[in-house]
């Protein structure tokens, strides 16, 4: 083989190689991608089935029930609601009436099975999807009520 043909199987080999690791990256990359979607989202058919996504808003009043290590509420974004059931330990900071952010996927009955629930960290924090989420709802809520006499 000639020097021009080694040469051209040198790059051909990199070239390969090269590609092997970014589809090897991208493919990483891909498959740790989670999603935020609100309560409103999700019942409009917006979140992806049998895929990892968030959800998050606040832990409706009156709506955690818990049996041993089972929890189960309702997270709202006061104009939607998911169920979400949970099998662990919840947050200390976990409350009913506060933000909380939940990861999992949507099961075959509509309920959202979580395998991590976080909760909020001080009075002031919530995540910026979930705030422009609460905001929109209420802005809806409200030139709904001015619109009906």
């Amino acid at each position: 083989m000639s020097k021009r043909g080694k040469r051209f199987m040198v790059i051909g080999i990199g070239v390969v190689i090269l590609a092997l690791i970014v589809t090897l990256v991208l493919n990483a990359f891909k498959s740790n991608l989670v999603f935020f979607f609100t309560p409103t989202q999700i019942s409009q058919g917006q979140a992806p089935k049998g895929q990892a996504f968030r959800v998050g808003g606040m832990v409706k009043e009156g709506s955690l029930k818990q049996i041993d290590l089972s929890h189960e509420f309702l997270v709202t974004d006061n104009e939607e609601d998911v169920r979400v059931v949970y099998k662990g330990l919840l947050p200390d900071l976990f409350k009913e009436g506060k933000g909380v952010v939940a990861q999992g996927a949507i099961g075959d009955n509509g309920v959202f099975i979580a395998s991590q629930v976080l909760a909020k960290h001080d009075e002031n924090y919530m995540p910026p999807e979930a705030k422009a989420a609460m905001d929109q709802a209420a802005l809806r809520k409200a030139s709904q009520s001015v619109q009906t006499p």
